[in-house]
């Protein structure tokens, strides 16, 4: 049976770009791929006719051969010109077979040098206090960096020698394996990557070609910022691999404990201490708040557990276009360490309300009446 046209099963025409080629292939390649038709015979055929064809004009000499000889020029049993390797194909299909397991660009960004990576992200950990973070500051930081040796000039040899290109991957960075139809690269083993080899390492750098060194920085924290969110300094991280781009410095908060307030979101939380007396006959008292001291009314009769709300007392956070409220939980404090007279005093004034019955302590009825119930069943 004759073989169809190459041109005609990729479906491109005789003057096609390399790119046009590629592209035709990849779509047929991935649409008639095996492992995507597992059961079909004719899918497969159809995916070994792409492969010939790609790979045949995908290499500019095997391409010129079929062009001027059609199949005789490339078929090697007919005497024909053809040579070359399967970069091509290697290539193409690296891409495909990256598309279909959900590789990360197996065959992808292949250039003629080293691989370039972005340097990695650093964290500081830095400890404010509550106003700090209410009201915002500037600080100083210090963070570990790398610098340029100085000895080397960053070329990591010793000074009066050069590094020379990896006789490994031939100054590239990366090897490929080929087994079959797949083709893997990887970086290169033994110059990492970086398509540089160092016969004399400068002694200053150990051959790394940079210093490590602290380094100032000035961050400025914003207002209302709260526990756990991060500023970034873009660039301040680790320095990239190859000449890559730098990673970032992430300043992230850690707010100290508080001895009065507890922060939730904007709002502040505080608990209330207040006398038997004050809370028994009410009147006025002082609280504090980040920004001073303010005053309100205890109403006569207040319970221990009673919220007051003061609104606007509490923090206006970063994104926030208003201050949150300061929440203060009343604490009926129990005197402690009476005199005789003090107790003397209390004792009859525990008779006369006990006398008033339970319009006095009406709690106290509700209670008792619950548990007589419970009891009872």
């Amino acid at each position: 049976m004759a073989k169809r046209d190459f041109y005609e099963i990729l479906g491109v025409a005789k003057n096609a770009s390399e790119d046009e080629i590629k592209k035709s292939y990849r779509k047929l390649a991935m649409k008639h791929h095996p492992d995507r038709n597992p059961d079909s015979k004719q899918a497969e055929e159809k995916f070994k006719e792409a492969k010939e064809a790609y790979e045949m004009l995908a290499d500019p000499k095997k391409r010129e051969a079929y062009d001027r000889y059609g199949h005789a020029g490339v078929d090697p049993n007919m005497g024909g010109g053809g040579g070359g390797g399967q970069g091509g194909f290697a290539d193409a299909f690296g891409d495909i077979f990256g598309d279909i397991f959900g590789g990360g660009g197996g065959g992808r960004g292949r250039s003629a040098g080293p691989q370039v990576y972005r340097g990695a992200d650093l964290r500081y950990n830095l400890e404010i206090t509550l106003e700090q973070a209410a009201n915002g500051f500037d600080t100083t930081i210090r963070v570990p960096s790398w610098d340029e040796c100085e000895a080397c000039h960053g070329s990591g040899a010793k000074p009066g020698t050069s590094p020379v290109s990896c006789t490994t991957c031939g100054g590239h960075g990366q090897v490929r394996m080929q087994q079959g139809l797949f083709s893997i690269q990887q970086a290169c083993p033994k110059c990492h990557g970086t398509g540089k080899i160092i016969p004399e390492p400068c002694t200053s750098c150990l051959g790394v070609g940079r210093i490590k060194r602290n380094k100032t920085l000035e961050v400025k924290i914003p207002a209302g910022i709260d526990d756990g969110m991060r500023i970034r300094s873009s660039g301040n991280g680790e320095p990239g691999v190859n000449g890559g781009p730098p990673g970032d410095l992430y300043v992230e908060i850690h707010t100290k404990s508080h001895a009065v307030f507890h922060r939730d979101g904007d709002d502040l939380h505080c608990e209330m201490p207040i006398s038997f007396t004050k809370a028994t006959l009410g009147g006025e008292i002082e609280v504090p708040t980040l920004s001073g001291k303010v005053s309100f009314t205890v109403p006569e009769g207040t319970q221990t557990g009673k919220t007051f709300r003061l609104r606007a007392k509490g923090i206006k956070g970063v994104r926030s276009g208003t201050p949150g409220d300061l929440f203060c939980h009343v604490v009926i404090e129990t005197p402690v360490k009476l005199t005789e007279k003090q107790k003397e005093l209390l004792r009859e004034f525990e008779a006369l309300t006990a006398e008033g019955g339970a319009k006095h302590n009406p709690q106290s009825k509700s209670w008792m009446e619950k548990v007589k119930s419970f009891l009872t069943k």
